[in-house]
């Protein structure tokens, strides 16, 4: 099964993804680890971060792929909150008839925000 989530920033996302990759015994792929690994120092702004993501979702969607080919769970702590990212985590699943699920995480702004400030 690949589990993805949708949530406001603060909302828990990557918290949940943590805990999912244990209850679900998943593999977990961090879009923003994957990022700062390849592209050290390169993300500067929102359009750096859409151009660098854009060039790693072909690789990651095999990579991902394949996993779930092979019966594991895969949790994903990548963005889900616009319908252009939610249908490209649907395609990682329904290219190849795996299951999926998506978590809408729905917290109060009031939460979210002293969330990030704790950061």
């Amino acid at each position: 099964t690949l589990y993805f989530f949708s949530g406001k920033m603060g909302a828990g996302k990557s918290t949940r993804s943590k805990e999912m990759e244990q209850t679900e015994n998943a593999v977990l792929l961090s879009e923003d680890e994957w990022l700062e690994k390849l592209y050290p120092n390169q993300i500067n702004n929102f359009d750096d971060y859409l151009s660098y993501s854009k060039l790693i979702k072909p690789l990651l969607k095999e990579h991902i792929q394949r996993i779930l080919k092979v019966g594991s769970n895969v949790v994903l702590d990548f963005p889900g909150n616009t319908k252009t990212q939610r249908k490209w985590l649907l395609s990682v699943a329904s290219e190849i008839n795996a299951n999926h699920q998506l978590i809408f995480l729905n917290i109060n702004d009031d939460k979210c925000l002293k969330r990030i400030n704790k950061r």
